[in-house]
């Protein structure tokens, strides 16, 4: 049955899982408010206060679900920087199921390609079961978002947590336009067809309720048509235009950050544990910054980097590999694994290598983004190896950022491959020997050379920025 508008409704709506604020209760029952950051949220800064836009989200914890008690999912303004935010109360068993049994432990496996085949995927009567809560999950931002809209109004759905939502919703809202946006990479046929036959149809019918789908790189957008040809028979049956665009780095943003007083504070601890080579002259920096997600292919990146000491041993004393590694979805048992074996070959390289005035690997696992724009600024070298990654971003930001210009070592699986790989030194992510060689190759490049390498990169990195990128996709569902 169709929602009608409502006369107050908004002309403007984004729909993510996360919002671009998180509360937490104290014990006293008071809550506090830390509001996010990222693309979506200078986007909808960038249309202003008068666009009447709402953002619909999930509450994600139980600060968030006594916020909505407390306000019935309309959040304060003074807590979300004068956006209107619609925040969901969708029940926690419900939301475990979509968000982690589904979303991150199905969807994102398929399209990153993370799957041991042998003995995974599993698609049996527990997966069914919290299909039922995805579809649930979905079926509630649907629903909100048919309430909020205006006639005729301009939605933007994000991400492999909503691919429903586009259908859903167009059945609830014939007349809203409608578009939604994938983040990460998108499987090929054939491992996408992993995927029940009736589920991989859903999926992809879902997104194709959308005049709109875009994605970050052409790579994904053909991927996706191809996957509708596969699954669904020739043709994009129900007309939706397909779009690209490629998320770039906030240079402003960055370039400011990067050079207030924590971050000077930061560089002069990084400096410390770095140290000197025997002869005085500065160490050289491999800098890596990535969540412990199992597609950022940390474990590899530390192998390459032994490699390179084993081999070429005019490297050791000479270089230090500055490895921030933030733990990442730690519900999940895989992901517990993996980031105690980033700490395990991290340890090893320092057991085996390390002399009483150098530390091979210095290695962080707290969150720290002061820290990590202070190993920008440092790094000779950024690695970026993952086996399979939407856009990456630090791929872009590490160029903007650094003092003296730095060399990238990219892998071809990374979105930012189409945008910076003629300027990076690229590598296969499966490679250990190819990573160690093109880690010397940017060791090694000329300084002037790698500064002209790291002018470009900033440039191609910062072509299309966060408010931008929003704009452009809002524009191209108006038009």
């Amino acid at each position: 049955m169709a929602s009608a508008a409502t006369s107050t409704g908004a002309r403007v709506l984004v729909a993510s899982n996360r919002g671009p604020v998180s509360y937490t209760l104290d014990e006293s029952g008071d809550l506090s408010a830390r509001r996010g950051g990222g693309g979506l949220v200078s986007g909808l800064s960038a249309i202003g206060p008068d666009a009447d836009a709402v953002w619909v989200c999930a509450a994600l914890g139980d600060g968030d679900r006594e916020a909505v008690r407390r306000t019935g999912g309309a959040l304060s303004p003074d807590d979300t920087g004068g956006q209107r935010v619609r925040m969901l109360d969708i029940a926690a068993d419900v939301h475990a199921d979509a968000y982690n049994g589904v979303a991150n432990s199905v969807l994102w496996f398929i399209h990153h390609m993370l799957y041991q085949t042998p003995l995974e995927p599993v698609f049996d009567g527990e997966f069914r079961r919290q299909w039922a809560s995805y579809e649930a999950y979905n079926r509630a931002f649907a629903e909100a978002l048919a309430e909020e809209a205006g006639e005729g109004a301009s939605v933007l759905v994000q991400d492999y947590h909503l691919v429903l939502v586009p259908r859903m919703l167009r059945e609830l809202r014939p007349d809203l336009r409608i578009g939604h946006f994938s983040h990460t990479p998108w499987a090929p046929p054939e491992y996408f067809r992993l995927l029940p036959d009736d589920i991989a149809a859903q999926v992809l019918s879902g997104i194709l309720g959308a005049d709109r789908a875009a994605f970050l790189t052409q790579r994904w957008a053909d991927a996706f048509t191809e996957c509708c040809h596969a699954v669904l028979g020739p043709g994009i049956p129900s007309g939706t235009r397909i779009g690209v665009h490629g998320l770039g780095a906030d240079a402003d943003f960055l370039r400011g950050r990067a050079h207030e007083t924590d971050v000077d504070e930061r560089i002069a601890a990084l400096r410390e544990q770095i140290g000197t080579a025997p002869d005085g002259s500065p160490r050289k920096t491999v800098v890596r910054v990535d969540r412990t997600e199992l597609s950022k292919n940390i474990v590899r990146g530390l192998l390459a980097y032994r490699h390179l000491l084993e081999t070429r041993p005019q490297w050791r004393e000479r270089v230090v590999h500055v490895a921030f590694a933030y733990p990442s979805r730690q519900d999940l048992a895989v992901y517990r694994d993996y980031t105690a074996e980033v700490q395990r070959v991290a340890d090893e390289i320092n057991s085996q290598y390390a002399t009483p005035g150098w530390t091979p690997v210095v290695l962080h696992v707290q969150d720290d983004f002061a820290r990590s724009l202070a190993s920008y600024r440092l790094a000779d070298v950024a690695l970026v190896n993952p086996i399979r990654d939407g856009m990456n971003l630090v791929a872009k930001e590490v160029p903007v950022v650094s003092d003296a210009g730095c060399a990238l070592v990219l892998s071809r699986e990374a979105g930012a491959f189409e945008e910076l790989g003629e300027d990076a030194v690229v590598v296969n992510p499966y490679d250990i020997i190819g990573t160690a060689d093109a880690l010397h190759t940017a060791l090694t490049l000329p300084e002037d050379e790698r500064a002209e390498r790291s002018k470009r990169l900033a440039a191609a990195a910062t072509a299309l920025p966060p408010a931008k990128w929003f704009l452009d996709q809002l524009h191209a569902l108006e038009g």
